[in-house]
């Protein structure tokens, strides 16, 4: 299969890291589904983008936490499109907490948009997937669910670790049928949501403090992570399933013991 008999689906697609990852797999040839929550006029920007480079993309609103929002979108794009064959679970949010000002409402939420969305999306293409045998699923995790040391990425780090232990359990569960699943864990990257609400001096700081934990001496892009999205979606990458692919920088500062 090329990459030109390629559907996906990008969830959280608007901005940041989904957006680059939506962008490359249309330049690969893939027709894509840009998912989005609320910014449906960033959402069309990135769909007239790629139709203008010749590409062919809709975009399609569904809140990942809602199973019956997500069944839409992905039978809108089978509708649209053609066959889902690549999903890249990308939606999430992250806030940050600790023991003292843990808030299990907003704690909840994160969940069931950074796990349970994972879980809906994916319930909604394998059916197709499977009666093709063919599917490459992408889950976007982190490094915080593998230890990294900073502060106030607990339970952020908790539904990312649930977001790498499923993807093992589902390629698991889905290789019989010619489906991988895999994930990409990325470190720092300079995206709307890491970059809201620090003013320039404010990110300057930010920016070279974690530039300054990595090997590579710098922080990370969103192309960085699409380009890693891309090699495991791609058509050739057919015998790599159930792995953990950090893109990090070489980030040094995780907690251990060794």
């Amino acid at each position: 299969m090329s990459w030109r008999d390629q559907v996906a689906v990008v969830t959280g697609a608007g901005r940041g890291l989904g957006r680059a990852a939506a962008k490359l797999l249309a330049q690969r040839g893939a027709a894509v589904c840009v998912d989005y929550a609320a910014r449906a006029d960033a959402a069309d920007a990135l769909v007239a983008e790629i139709t203008a480079a010749g590409g062919r993309a809709i975009a399609a609103k569904a809140d990942v936490a809602d199973a019956g929002a997500v069944d839409a979108m992905v039978a809108r794009a089978e509708k649209e499109l053609g066959p889902v064959t690549i999903l890249v679970n990308n939606a999430g949010v992250a806030w940050q907490a600790t023991l003292d000002n843990y808030d299990p409402e907003a704690f909840d939420r994160m969940r069931r948009i950074n796990v349970d969305g994972v879980i809906h999306a994916t319930r909604a293409v394998a059916p197709s997937m499977r009666a093709r045998r063919y599917g490459r699923i992408v889950n976007v995790s982190s490094i915080a669910a593998i230890g990294t040391a900073l502060s106030g990425n607990a339970f952020y780090a908790a539904t990312k670790a649930e977001v790498t232990i499923l993807t093992k359990r589902f390629a698991l569960e889905l290789g019989p049928h010619g489906i991988t699943v895999n994930a990409v864990a990325p470190g720092f990257v300079r995206t709307d949501m890491t970059q809201g609400g620090r003013g320039a001096a404010d990110w300057a700081g930010t920016e070279k403090s974690m530039a300054s934990r990595t090997m590579l001496g710098r922080i990370g892009e969103p192309e960085d992570i699409a380009n890693a999205i891309a090699f495991l979606a791609a058509p050739e990458s057919g015998w790599i399933t159930a792995q953990l692919l950090t893109v990090d920088g070489g980030r040094i500062d995780y907690i251990g013991h060794a």
